[in-house]
C-alpha cells in the first residue's frame, strides 16, 4: 500500500558548529528570513511560522566525512522561473559560488554548499503536464541548465533580498550505503512510489506522482557508515502525513518492519538502515 498521495516534506534540520555564521549564510545568501530562536536552534524559511531550515549550534560536534551516510543536499523549491533567476543574483551578490547549475527535465537546478559544507539545490519545477514518462519512468536527466534564459525573467520590479511566499522543502536527497535495503525501506515500509531507479547507483522515491520527495546515493557512501552520533550534517527531515490516522498507520509499519523508531511529542522519527533519520509528523 502506498503512502498517502498527499505526503509533504518539512523542514529539513542541520547540526552545525557555528550557528550564527550558518543562519546568517542562509538569510543573507540563500534569502530565507529568521522565523524563530530558541536556545541553540534557529528556524528559517520564507513565511511567517513556517519553517525550511532549522539549525542547532553543537559548536563540539565532530565533522562528517564525505564518505559517511547522511545529508546529499537538501532541495529549497521556489514557486516560478523568474523567482530562480532571483536565486541566481542574490547567491552572485553574496559573493558565493554555485557548484554546478542543470536541468533535470522535470525541473531546473542550482547547486552550492553552504559554509559547513552541508549540499543545497535551489530549484524549480517545471509543470506535471511537460513532464514525460518513459519504460514506467519519469524522464529525468542532467543537462546543462540555460542560466540565459533563466535570467532572462529576472523581475525589476521588487526586492529580491528574501524568497518569496510558497517557497519550500521540495525534496531531500540521501547517501546511503546500499541501495537495496534503502529500497525496502523507503517504498517497501513506508510505501514511497519508485519514480526513478535507472540512474546507477541512485534511486528517487515519491507520494502521488511526484517526480521524487526523496533521492538517494552511494556514489560517495557506498559500504560505508553513518557519521559519529551528534556529528555535523542531517539530525532529520521531516515528513508530513495528511492526517493522524495516516501517521498511525505508517508507525504500525515502521514497526512491524523493525525500523528503529523513537516516538516524541511532535511525532516519529524513524531512522533508515543508513542512519538517515526522518520525523514523521501529522498535518491534522
Amino acid at each position: 500500500m502506498s503512502i498517502a498521495s498527499d505526503t509533504t516534506l518539512g523542514p529539513v534540520r542541520l547540526v552545525v558548529a557555528d550557528v550564527d555564521r550558518v543562519a546568517d549564510f542562509y538569510e543573507n545568501t540563500i534569502g530565507l528570513g529568521e522565523v524563530e530562536r530558541s536556545g541553540d536552534v534557529v528556524r528559517l524559511g520564507a513565511e511567517p511560522g513556517v519553517p525550511a531550515v532549522e539549525l542547532v549550534g553543537r559548536p563540539d560536534a565532530p565533522p562528517r566525512s564525505p564518505r559517511n551516510t547522511g545529508l546529499f543536499h537538501l532541495a529549497v523549491l521556489v514557486p516560478s522561473r523568474p523567482e530562480l533567476a532571483r536565486a541566481v543574483q542574490r547567491v552572485a551578490a553574496a559573493g558565493w559560488r554555485f557548484t554546478g547549475a542543470s536541468d533535470h527535465l522535470v525541473s531546473e537546478a542550482l547547486y552550492l554548499n553552504d559554509p559547513e559544507g552541508n549540499g543545497i539545490e535551489i530549484y524549480r519545477d517545471r509543470p506535471r503536464e511537460e513532464w514525460r514518462e518513459s519504460n514506467g519512468e519519469i524522464e529525468m536527466a542532467t543537462i546543462p541548465l540555460d542560466l540565459d534564459s533563466v535570467m532572462s525573467e529576472l523581475p525589476p520590479d521588487r526586492d529580491g533580498a528574501r524568497m518569496s511566499a510558497g517557497t519550500r522543502i521540495g525534496h531531500v536527497h540521501l547517501q546511503v550505503a546500499d541501495i537495496a535495503p534503502a529500497e525496502e525501506f523507503y517504498e517497501g515500509t513506508l510505501g514511497f512510489d519508485v519514480t526513478v531507479r535507472s540512474y546507477p547507483g541512485a534511486l528517487f522515491v515519491s507520494a502521488g506522482g511526484y517526480h521524487h520527495h526523496i533521492g538517494m546515493n552511494t556514489w560517495n557512501s557506498e559500504g560505508g557508515s553513518p557519521p559519529p552520533p551528534g556529528a555535523r550534517g542531517l539530525d532529520w527531515f521531516q515528513v508530513i502525513l495528511p492526517g493522524e490516522d495516516e501517521l498511525a498507520r505508517e508507525a504500525e509499519r515502521l514497526e512491524a518492519g523493525g525500523a528503529r523508531l523513537e516516538r516524541r511529542d511532535e511525532g516519529l522519527l524513524a531512522t533508515d538502515p543508513s542512519g538517515n533519520r526522518m520525523l514523521l509528523t501529522s498535518a491534522g
